[in-house]
């Protein structure tokens, strides 16, 4: 990759969801507990100093609240793509899309679904933090964030090839009533 310092890739599972009845799953909004966690998820992006240069955002309305709650805790303004092949996408259809991100953008942050983001994550991760690995392979909740150290070029992204640096669950906190 050009440039001095590896490219990062950022995958953020969506914030808790919805289930209103006889609403399409593409269209289902944001639960409480996800409108409290995904601002919490940005926080924790930019005090990790893991603030994206570039977003790839599912089309389905639960990613595109979870980027519209955690944006304004940046302090910058990435290009945002909504992209709708990340949505049901499983782990290589993610890598695909991932193989077209111009070469100029060093950290890229991915918003999509289970099982697509845990798996890209752990088809990706040739080693890394252990901790973080670990917290990979188990459970990847609503809102969990794993960071990606990338060695080589965006179109020659492939299994094996990253490291996982941080796995990360932000939890927004409850307001009391």
């Amino acid at each position: 990759m050009s440039g001095s310092a590896p490219a990062r890739l950022i995958v953020l599972r969506h914030a808790k969801s919805a289930w209103p009845e006889e609403m399409a799953d593409h269209d289902r909004p944001l639960a409480r507990r996800g409108r409290r966690d995904a601002p919490a998820a940005g926080r924790w992006l930019r005090t990790a100093d893991n603030v994206p240069d570039l977003v790839i955002c599912s089309t389905a309305q639960r990613t595109r609240e979870t980027w519209e709650l955690a944006a304004p805790e940046l302090d910058a303004t990435p290009e945002v793509v909504f992209e709708s092949r990340v949505y049901g996408a499983s782990g290589p259809e993610l890598a695909q899309v991932l193989r077209a991100t111009p070469e100029s953008r060093r950290t890229v942050l991915l918003i999509g679904h289970q099982p697509g983001v845990q798996e890209l994550v752990l088809s990706l991760a040739g080693g890394g933090d252990a901790v973080a690995l670990d917290g990979a392979r188990g459970k990847f909740p609503t809102s969990a964030i794993a960071v990606l150290a990338l060695p080589s070029t965006w179109a020659r992204l492939a299994p094996g090839t990253a490291a996982l640096t941080a796995f990360a669950i932000p939890r927004g906190l409850a307001t009391g009533h």
